[in-house]
């Protein structure tokens, strides 16, 4: 694993359960927009910094974004925090397999940098399956 590459072993360890996280459903490109300002408000309420909190706005519109350019249905984010940590959910009906651990493409390519942005900007990255569909959980500390 190269140095800018996340461990995934804590976040795939946590539970939304634990507490009642925060939820919004998205299902067309219109939803990214109020989306985006769902994670921004409460990752800021949870505590998270503000230069951080972009960064995992950035993150989730670039999950989301595929979930809508890739799947059908839409998903969902689930938002929450455990001690000095804040969790989130990208939920969608996608196949398990996600293209994590790859390099930045080339600074010529036209697409494919979504996926590598997510875990530059995130402390940690896990992608789960569980019965409500595919889940990248996003760990970022307080």
């Amino acid at each position: 694993m190269s140095a800018g590459r996340r461990e995934t072993r804590i976040v795939a360890e946590q539970s939304a359960s634990a507490q009642a996280p925060d939820s919004m459903a998205y299902q067309v490109a219109t939803d990214l927009r109020a989306l985006r300002a769902f994670v921004c408000t409460g990752a800021l309420a949870r505590g998270l910094p503000p230069h951080r909190v972009e960064l995992l706005t950035l993150a989730v519109s670039e999950l989301a974004t595929n979930t809508l350019q890739h799947t059908t249905g839409g998903g969902r984010v689930r938002l929450w925090a455990e001690a000095d940590q804040l969790f989130c959910d990208v939920i969608d009906q996608g196949p398990p397999a996600r293209a994590f651990g790859r390099d930045m493409p080339p600074a010529d390519a036209v697409r494919g940098r979504g996926l590598a942005i997510v875990e530059q900007v995130c402390d940690e990255v896990a992608v789960l399956t569980e019965p409500e569909g595919t889940v990248v959980r996003l760990r970022l500390g307080l």
